[in-house]
């Protein structure tokens, strides 16, 4: 079973974020990979876009843009060969002018918004936590890179220029490792070819690896490993791996140990920005107070912010202050501010991640780390 995913880019989130437009829709919906279930995928959007262009109507949207939208969207769902490829999440926005789609590997819930500006914090998700990783498969007599997608078992990627073997790398028949009767002058210079095998395949990793940041695990023992993270270049490469001679797993057993390790890299990734949090909180550097957070986003004062995906906070920002007023109801006048904060902060060049709840320091649904004391 093969998931389709579109993982937004930092440009497409850029472009989104800055959209605008009195009537802007975004929808986003659990959708399944298996083709020969995706009837009821295609009604639920129906339905969800039903439900956006009543409340476009309620709220007096001209009716030209209701149905310059509800003609796309219904062009979607009749589109055979664009449910033929789905992920486990769809995400679609949607103006009079343009439709975008992007299936993600994340399970999102079920939901629609309606305002002047695109909801973005569910495609937030996909972007903070994706679900892919690669997985370096290192020994002497054994070299492969794996891809690791959502659910998915590592396959191999093929590469020009990786060594099969560090016999293959450096043009050798034997490299001698593991004759005990060999003098340390001779062990010395065995390590030093274990460097040189570990360069190249680095070297050969490079140009795909290239403006990637996606994980790279090593799979290798602990001698081969320590030499090949002392040369590596990617900047990715996590800090830990799984500590076994490849030869010793399976392609499945790789994509177990691997997926565990992806949860602990995003669960420690966390710990540390909280731990951050916490940290720079005593020095007026970090807040977790919405009106705050907002007015830090307008002036470009956040580095990194922490969003509750679910929860959606109504209201509006000022575009000058970053003062919020909050709403009663989340209608197509109001939006979320959570969402704008967010959006605010992407444009300032900060990195925003959309967490859970229970991810967050506090109970607010924002936790700013600024840049400067607000």
């Amino acid at each position: 079973m093969l998931l389709h995913v579109d993982i937004p880019t930092e440009t497409d989130l850029r472009a989104l974020a800055e959209a605008r437009h009195p009537a802007s829709v975004s929808i986003f919906l659990p959708t399944t990979p298996v083709a020969g279930e995706i009837s009821g995928d295609r009604i639920d959007l129906k339905n969800l876009a039903h439900e956006a262009l009543a409340q476009l109507e309620a709220s007096g949207v001209a009716k030209r843009d209701r149905e310059a939208i509800g003609d796309q969207l219904a062009e979607l769902v009749e589109d055979d060969d664009f449910w033929r490829f789905q992920a486990n999440s769809l995400a679609v926005y949607a103006t009079p002018d343009m439709v975008r789609t992007y299936r993600v590997p994340n399970a999102l819930t079920r939901a629609f918004d309606v305002a002047d500006r695109f909801h973005l914090k569910p495609l937030l998700r996909a972007v903070t936590f994706g679900q892919g990783a690669y997985v370096l498969a290192l020994s002497l007599g054994h070299v492969r890179l794996l891809q690791l997608t959502a659910e998915q078992p590592a396959t191999e990627v093929k590469l020009h220029g990786l060594p099969k073997s560090a016999t293959d790398a450096l043009g050798v028949s034997s490299l001698g490792v593991g004759t005990e009767s060999r003098r340390s002058d001779t062990a010395a210079g065995q390590r030093a070819r274990l460097v040189q095998f570990c360069r190249i395949v680095d070297r050969a990793l490079r140009p795909y690896l290239a403006g990637k940041h996606v994980p790279l695990f090593l799979a290798a023992d602990t001698a081969i490993g320590a030499i090949y993270r002392s040369v590596s270049s990617y900047p990715h490469l996590a800090p830990f791996g799984i500590d076994k001679t490849p030869e010793s797993l399976s392609d499945s057993g790789i994509s177990e140990e691997a997926r565990r390790l992806l949860d602990r890299l995003h669960a420690e990734e966390v710990a540390a920005l909280k731990a951050e949090f916490a940290d720079r909180k005593g020095s007026g550097r970090a807040t977790a107070d919405i009106d705050q957070a907002a007015r830090a986003a307008t002036q470009g004062a956040v580095q990194t912010l922490l969003v509750d995906i679910d929860r959606i906070v109504p209201g509006f920002v000022d575009d000058e202050t970053g003062a919020v007023t909050f709403a009663d109801a989340n209608d197509a006048a109001a939006y979320g501010v959570v969402d704008e904060v967010a959006r605010r902060a992407l444009q300032s060049g900060a990195r925003v991640m959309a967490v859970r709840a229970a991810d967050l320091p506090t109970d607010s649904p924002v936790a700013a780390i600024l840049r400067w004391a607000a």
